[in-house]
């Protein structure tokens, strides 16, 4: 198979942004799969209602006009003749279109059908007449600079000469009369009819769901045989560090630092999720593991997914050991190579007790003194990547991650097969429920004196604007008009900013910290608010299309708030899926919306809000698959008992899997 910058169009720049993909060579293109089909066929615009998609084609009736907004944003508007009707088409950013868009040509247009406009909102507009056959195409995710059709092009070009690499044992391919992988590949790309591409869907998505399960087992029938760090700890110092502090623990907290101190005392090592909603309590808990391995002599690592939670943890634990003799540090990608020097220095010759950062804490000049504790927060950890982080980090040090995603027992039991898991589901005392208010778009004046109530209490909102189909592409459309209408409303008297993809970090990161110190009273975001950032006087949050978000995100987002004694709020806007969405008014406890989410949307939104993790599944989805996963997970475990003998395994491509699992250990 051909090299990524051998594929035709690929150059440096195009290599960067298929990067920012995930995808690094030809086996990583091929295997980024649509994440939604299109079903392309004529619609009949007698038959459809105000806002239905409407797929029609028709020739260009007159020159298309172009509005330039700024720089990065134009609307191109044109006529269309459908031989029936004549219809006004607008399509934002495809001002490049236009010398193609000649009176007479013969075009497809995709898109939403304003009824009362009698105008078509495009989202796409393709060459040529569409025949009288349903056609069945892929839409690929897309970042800033590369669209999903240009990801789409270079699939096709590679899809010329595919080599694929089989790792289902060949009697499981026979049990389950599974599609040719090369063909499967092909059909989910290119489909030929619904039926074809479902049975090449379901032979690709057992694949991956029985290499997890596969890595999972192995690692789950060998975990009791870890040997960790036995330690002798007084626990009486413990109960009185418990007792230093300004609350009291709950039960739930309580039976977590029991579960962890039981683990550190035995001569396992501990692999232990600790799982608990938004706010509670989570990081004190992992606080007083870092204790009990202070006091055994040991240094603890705790590892944060951005700089701006590295930085609050290190802060807020920094205050709780004032009183001790406990030295930390931070360290984070962006501190000076002075700074980072000194630091790693520091870790080595074990001058520091606890060491907080980013993913600068694994890189290979840091080497560590006597690593005893490692704690991941907010990883969503799925794969068995996130172990070997640390690997060579320390003598078997124990693991403990955190999540404040919680998950239904029966999906935890099989996903964290090789866990320990324990659940904190009691709330501190003093934390108010956030009250969540369904507003529709309609309402909207509702929602600015609702707004308009927080900010005359000096207090600062959030507001959230979502993606077009989670990509990077932003909808400058709807930014400029929440922009606009906040302004218009509050501008004069309150400071308004937007956080967006196009932004560097560096600014990302300003706004933030602007935000925190109250120099931003109303934060615009059109991504995802850091997990866990605390600012205690934000005490709304307003989230516009909020139908686009799977409850679990919802219930996440609505956690930035409420994050003090305040009365706080969260507005969802919506005038689709409200039934949905009601269950959001009616609870605060993530487990439950956890098991509504997998009720109700599939796990596409399952572990809160979406970030980069070590399971990135490119086709299966735990929820809709679950069935299939427990399949897999079955076969896995037969195919292990039949090869105990890693060198005798016939395949290849699983020998070398398994072999690498088990240096992960």
């Amino acid at each position: 198979m051909k090299e990524l910058e051998e594929v035709k169009g690929v150059g440096p720049k195009t290599l960067t942004l298929l990067k920012k993909l995930n995808i690094n060579n030809t086996n990583d293109l091929i295997s980024f799969y649509p994440f939604r089909y299109e079903i392309i066929k004529r619609s009949d615009v007698d038959s459809l209602n105000q806002d239905d998609k409407i797929i029609i084609d028709g020739s260009v009736e007159s020159i298309p006009y172009i509005v330039f907004f700024n720089r990065k944003m134009n609307k191109m508007s044109f006529r269309l003749n459908t031989g029936k009707f004549l219809l006004n088409v607008v399509i934002f950013n495809r001002g490049f279109l236009k010398n193609n868009l000649n009176i007479n040509t013969t075009i497809t247009v995709i898109g939403k059908y304003d009824k009362l406009k009698n105008t078509v909102v495009a989202s796409d507009i393709k060459f040529g007449f569409l025949s009288d056959e349903t056609k069945i195409e892929g839409v690929y995710h897309s970042t800033y600079g590369l669209s999903g059709s240009k990801v789409q092009k270079y699939i096709d070009e590679v899809l010329k000469d595919i080599e694929v690499i089989n790792y289902i044992p060949e009697s499981i391919i026979n049990k389950y009369n599974f599609m040719d992988k090369k063909e499967s590949v092909y059909e989910v790309h290119k489909p030929s009819n619904m039926k074809r591409l479902k049975f090449a869907q379901e032979g690709l998505k057992y694949e991956e769901l029985f290499l997890f399960m596969l890595q999972m087992n192995f690692l789950k029938l060998g975990k009791n045989k870890q040997i960790g760090i036995k330690r002798n700890v007084d626990f009486t110092l413990v109960e009185s560090f418990i007792k230093s502090l300004p609350f009291e623990l709950t039960k739930d907290q309580l039976t977590a630092v029991n579960d962890i101190h039981n683990d550190m005392i035995s001569s396992n090592k501990m692999n232990r999720l600790l799982q608990g909603d938004v706010g509670s309590g989570k990081t004190i808990v992992a606080v007083i593991g870092m204790y009990i391995n202070y006091l055994s002599g040991y240094m603890s690592a705790m590892m944060a997914p951005t700089e701006v939670l590295a930085i609050q943890h290190y802060e807020n634990i920094s205050k709780i050991f004032e009183k001790y003799n406990v030295k930390i540090a931070l360290l984070t990608g962006k501190l000076k190579k002075s700074e980072k020097d000194s630091i790693a220095e520091s870790i080595s010759n074990g001058s520091i007790d606890i060491i907080i950062g980013t993913h600068a804490l694994i890189t290979d000049n840091i080497n560590y003194h006597k690593l005893g504790l490692v704690i991941t927060d907010e990883q969503h950890r799925f794969g068995v990547n996130q172990r070997s982080a640390f690997k060579n980090k320390g003598d078997s040090p124990d693991i403990l991650y955190m999540s404040a995603t919680p998950i239904p027992r029966t999906y935890a039991l099989t996903l964290y097969g090789d866990m320990d898991i324990t659940s904190i589901k009691t709330m501190p005392s003093g934390r108010k429920k956030v009250t969540t208010i369904l507003k529709s778009e309609k309402e909207i004046m509702d929602v600015l004196e609702l707004m308009y109530e927080e900010l005359k209490k000096n207090h600062q909102i959030y507001v959230i604007v979502p993606l077009i189909e989670e990509s990077d592409k932003l909808d400058m459309e709807w930014i400029e008009k929440v922009e606009t209408q906040l302004n218009k409303a509050f501008g004069k008297n309150y400071k308004i900013a937007s956080l967006h993809g196009k932004m560097s970090s560096d600014e990302k990161a300003k706004y933030m910290d602007d935000f925190k110190n109250n120099k931003i009273q109303i934060l615009i975001s059109t991504t995802v608010i850091e997990v866990g950032v605390d600012v205690a006087n934000a005490t709304m949050m307003v989230i516009y299309d909020s139908y686009r978000f799977g409850l679990s995100t919802l219930h996440q987002l609505r956690g930035r708030v409420g994050r003090s004694s305040l009365d706080s709020y969260c507005v969802l806007i919506s005038n689709s899926e409200t039934k949905r969405l009601e269950i959001l008014t009616k609870t605060n406890d993530g487990f439950i919306i956890s098991e509504e989410d997998f009720k109700l949307r599939g796990s596409g939104d399952l572990f809160g809000i979406r970030q980069s993790g070590d399971m990135n599944f490119m086709i299966a989805d735990i929820k809709q698959d679950y069935k299939l996963l427990l399949q897999a997970c079955d076969d896995s475990l037969e195919f292990l008992e039949q090869n105990k003998e890693i060198d005798k395994i016939e395949n290849p491509y699983l020998k070398e899997l398994i072999v690498k699992t088990s240096e992960l250990g």
